[in-house]
């Protein structure tokens, strides 16, 4: 296996791992919505994988430990692609919004900023906003406060 390959398949394996917590999050209500499943296969395609792999994954019962990425950009990301699948079927649970803040824990954000951020990304979505003008927002207005 030369180094192009360790990479490709590496990648690949983080997106299945990051895809199966958006399962996780879509499910966190008992069923998966319509539009749920939508934008399962939206973000699943956008991951590289094909739809039998999104089916599969889907119908996997398996819980995995969430491995956040290293850069506040691609954690951002993560949390926008939880945030807006929470959203696809237009209701947030509390169930919800705590999984969304757990996996914001996980990614090493810590005490009140959990709650700005979760609360900063459903609302920026709700409004239209795109991920890397709530990144920047973020960035300005609750990382580099003390």
């Amino acid at each position: 296996m030369n180094f192009s390959d360790f990479v490709t398949n590496n990648g690949k394996k983080i997106c299945k791992e990051h895809f199966l917590h958006l399962v996780q999050v879509s499910r966190i209500d008992g069923k998966i919505s319509d539009d749920e499943m939508k934008m399962l296969h939206k973000k699943g395609k956008k991951f590289g994988l094909t739809d039998p792999e999104i089916d599969i994954l889907i119908q996997s019962e398996a819980h995995h430990h969430y491995t956040p990425p290293v850069s506040l950009k691609a954690k951002f990301s993560h949390l926008y692609n939880i945030a807006q699948l929470i959203l696809a079927d237009d209701v947030v649970t509390e169930s919800e919004k705590k999984m969304l803040k757990r996996f914001a824990l996980e990614a090493g954000f810590k005490g009140d900023t959990v709650e700005k951020l979760a609360n900063h990304l459903l609302d920026g979505i709700k409004e239209g906003k795109d991920e890397d003008d709530l990144l920047d927002h973020f960035r300005k207005e609750h990382l580099f406060k003390d």
